[in-house]
């Protein structure tokens, strides 16, 4: 027998997804009209520079030289999680934050980053971290929130597992 889902289930977080694409679109537009190709503007001296570049990858440049089929192998990664996660908020009661915004916030990343790669072939990243002579990879506002919602999930999955954990140890076994 299937579970019942939850109602009022979490998917009205999908606003939340909606708002990350929304403000990583609008960042990325102003990159691209604002930011010379390729050349540091500092934000912060000796800490954060804007930094317009382009990535055909994944994290870190992953595959970037691939010969251009990853450009639909990450289109086709980052919609499965996507539905994946949202069928998981499907799940999820409305009230449950802690479930419901980490999946959000992957979704809104993941899209943000795959309109990117339909409208240029590549993601445009702009946000450049350093420290002396390293460099963080840049990135954008749709990878912050992937790296934002995965933390969530590894840190409230954790906390709601030892809670559970805790609760199943309490209850007096007959």
């Amino acid at each position: 027998m299937a579970a019942a889902r939850p109602h009022p289930n979490a998917l009205v977080w999908l606003l939340l997804s909606a708002a990350i694409i929304g403000l990583d679109q609008w960042s990325k537009a102003w990159v691209l009209s604002s930011l010379p190709e390729f050349q540091p503007v500092v934000v912060i001296d000796g800490f954060w520079n804007w930094y317009r570049t382009y990535n055909t990858g994944a994290a870190f440049s992953f595959l970037s030289d691939a010969g251009g089929w990853q450009k639909h192998f990450f289109t086709l990664l980052a919609i499965a999680i996507s539905a994946l996660m949202a069928w998981w908020l499907r799940g999820t009661a409305r009230g449950n934050w802690k479930a419901a915004v980490p999946y959000a916030l992957i979704i809104g990343g993941a899209i943000g980053n795959v309109i990117d790669r339909q409208v240029h072939g590549h993601v445009v990243d702009f946000i450049q971290w350093y420290v002396g002579s390293y460099t963080w990879p840049a990135f954008n506002i749709a990878d912050s929130a992937i790296v934002v919602g995965a933390i969530g999930i590894a840190l409230f999955g954790l906390s709601d597992g030892k809670s559970a954990k805790k609760a199943d140890n309490a209850t007096p076994k007959p």
